[in-house]
């Protein structure tokens, strides 16, 4: 489970580019909690990811994964805990090495010492079945270089090295955006299918409205630094994107204008 506890961050402090990125943000990730997180550019969902992750440290307030308090905790201590992907699909891997390293990492990582061999044969049967679920014929590419993957292939494989050793918590900073429909849906599907699994707690970002409401259980909205939405239950069950819109202009007293949001609506 995570627990954020009064989060707290500017940056560029006594500058004229002075911004609070993060005001008195408080939320708890349940461990069957997959969460949909929306909101516009500068909203503070990429910078809460960055808190979590220990990207940076927070100016005040906590940040609690499973009952231990990782505040000041450093972000490759973490990385142990926390899975993540990002938009691009070149973050996250290392594009000279093979497929099979790129796992090997990722698993010793949290499994064995950090300076354990790369590949140990044992588990090559492993990273071949997992590979194979995802339908993207790389269980017969372990020894192709990450670089000469596509950005699909590619964004797939960062998901099964983020998931590979069960990490107590996911992040997912819109790992799908930068994707052509077809493969942006299928590692959906393939993200949702291994959440499920593996009962991993979840947070992802999109811009997307309809799958913040069709993904997960839990719909969270920020904007200016702030949660303004939870939504979850029957209240998630049935609301409309344009419920939704109503609710944000019920909050903030204006209309949502997010252009990139409005037409991943349409």
């Amino acid at each position: 489970m995570l627990e954020i506890r009064g989060l707290y961050k500017t940056f560029g402090k006594g500058t004229v580019n002075e911004h609070t990125a993060l005001k008195n943000v408080s939320l708890t990730v349940k461990d069957d909690d997959f969460v949909t997180m929306l909101g516009s550019n500068g909203a503070g969902k990429s910078t809460l990811f960055g808190a979590i992750a220990g990207t940076f440290l927070v100016d005040a307030g906590q940040i609690i994964l499973d009952g231990k308090d990782v505040t000041f905790m450093p972000d490759y201590k973490r990385a142990r805990k926390i899975g993540m992907l990002f938009q691009d699909p070149l973050k996250g891997t290392a594009p000279d090495m093979t497929i099979e390293e790129n796992l090997s990492l990722a698993y010793n990582q949290s499994y064995r010492f950090p300076l354990a061999k790369a590949v140990q044969k044992k588990d090559l049967a492993v990273y071949r079945e997992k590979l194979a679920a995802f339908e993207m014929g790389l269980e017969d590419r372990m020894k192709m270089k990450v670089g000469l993957l596509s950005g699909g292939q590619r964004q797939a494989l960062t998901l099964l090295m983020a998931t590979i050793a069960q990490p107590h918590l996911l992040l997912l900073d819109e790992h799908t955006a930068a994707l052509d429909p077809a493969t942006a849906e299928k590692v959906l599907k393939i993200t949702v299918q291994i959440v499920r699994e593996q009962k991993i707690p979840t947070m992802m970002i999109t811009h997307n409205m309809q799958s913040a409401l069709s993904v997960g259980n839990r719909t969270v909205m920020m904007d200016a630094g702030e949660v303004i939405l939870d939504i979850s239950g029957d209240e998630r069950a049935q609301m409309q994107v344009t419920d939704l819109m109503n609710l944000y202009a019920g909050k903030r007293g204006k209309l949502l204008d997010n252009d990139r949001m409005l037409l991943s609506h349409t």
